[in-house]
C-alpha cells in the first residue's frame, strides 16, 4: 500500500504540494494523473526519498522509503527513461543492482528475457532506442519481486507491441496483489489499464475514484480529466495575449 499524508512541498515561493492525502491500495493498478506542474513527479520523488517535503509523509507498505532494509524487494520504481550509465550493458547493469541486494544471476536473466532485451544484454545502453531503455528500468523496477510498483510513463518509446506488453505486465502485477500506481499522460491507454485514478491539480486531490465511476458520471476519462482540472484557471488554453 502507498499511504500518502498530508503532503506539502514548498520551493522558495512557490507550493508545489499542498496538504495533498490519498492512498494506494493493493491489487490495482492506479493511474496518476494531472497537467504539467501539477506535482505528480514531486510525490514520486518525495516517496522514494529522492525529495525531502516541507511537512506531511509518504508510507510504503507502513515506512518511509529511507527506513526500507532492502528497497528492491520492497518498491520497484521507473522514474527515468536512463537508468543504465551508457557504457555499461544491460546485463551488467542489472547484475550489479542485484548484487546489492544479494539477488540471483538467475533473476538478472530471467526478466532480461522477460522484458524483451535478451538479444542485446551485452550491448551498451548507450546505444539502446528509448523503448529499449524503458524496458531496462522496467526490468530493473522488476529485479527484487517487490509488492509496490512506482512507473513514471513507462509506455514512452514503445512500439503498439510494447505497450501492449506494459499494459498486460501492469495488470498481472496487480493480480498478484501488488500495489501498482502509474503516471501517464496517455488517458486512452490508461482507460486500458487503471483500475482507479487519482488526479491531482496545483499540488491538490482533484479525484480520487474508480475509472467505472468516471465513465458513468462523465462518459469518459477524457471528458472527466477536461472538466475536473477546467476547475483551475491556470490549466485553461487562452488566446495569443494571454489570461483573460
Amino acid at each position: 500500500m502507498i499511504e500518502v499524508r498530508e503532503l506539502t512541498k514548498r520551493y522558495g515561493g512557490t507550493v508545489a504540494l499542498d496538504g495533498l492525502s490519498f492512498t494506494v491500495e493493493p491489487g490495482h493498478v492506479t493511474g496518476f494523473l494531472g497537467p504539467n506542474g501539477a506535482g505528480k513527479s514531486t510525490t514520486m520523488n518525495i516517496a522514494l526519498g529522492l525529495h525531502t517535503p516541507t511537512s506531511g509523509d509518504v508510507l510504503l507498505g507502513g515506512r518511509r522509503y529511507t527506513d526500507l532494509e532492502q528497497p528492491l524487494h520492497e518498491v520497484g520504481a521507473m522514474l527515468d527513461a536512463a537508468p543504465a550509465h551508457p557504457g555499461r550493458s544491460a546485463l551488467n547493469h542489472l547484475r550489479a543492482l542485484a548484487r546489492t541486494h544479494r539477488i540471483g544471476r538467475r533473476r538478472v536473466e530471467d526478466l532480461l528475457e522477460q522484458v524483451g532485451l535478451a538479444g542485446v544484454a551485452r550491448k551498451k545502453a548507450g546505444g539502446y532506442s528509448l523503448g529499449m531503455r524503458q524496458r531496462l528500468g522496467i526490468a530493473a523496477a522488476l529485479l527484487g519481486d517487490p509488492p509496490v510498483l512506482m512507473l513514471d510513463e513507462p509506455v514512452n518509446g514503445l512500439d503498439p507491441d510494447g505497450v501492449r506488453w506494459i499494459r498486460e505486465l501492469m495488470r498481472a502485477q496487480a493480480a498478484e496483489g501488488r500495489t501498482v500506481l502509474v503516471s501517464s499522460h496517455l488517458m486512452s491507454e490508461l482507460e486500458l489499464t487503471a483500475d482507479r485514478l487519482v488526479i491531482i491539480g496545483r499540488g491538490r486531490l482533484v479525484a480520487d475514484t474508480t475509472m467505472r465511476e468516471l465513465a458513468e458520471r462523465y462518459g469518459g476519462l477524457e471528458r472527466a480529466y477536461m472538466t475536473l482540472t477546467a476547475q483551475d484557471d491556470e490549466y485553461r488554453a487562452h488566446p495569443a495575449g494571454g489570461r483573460p
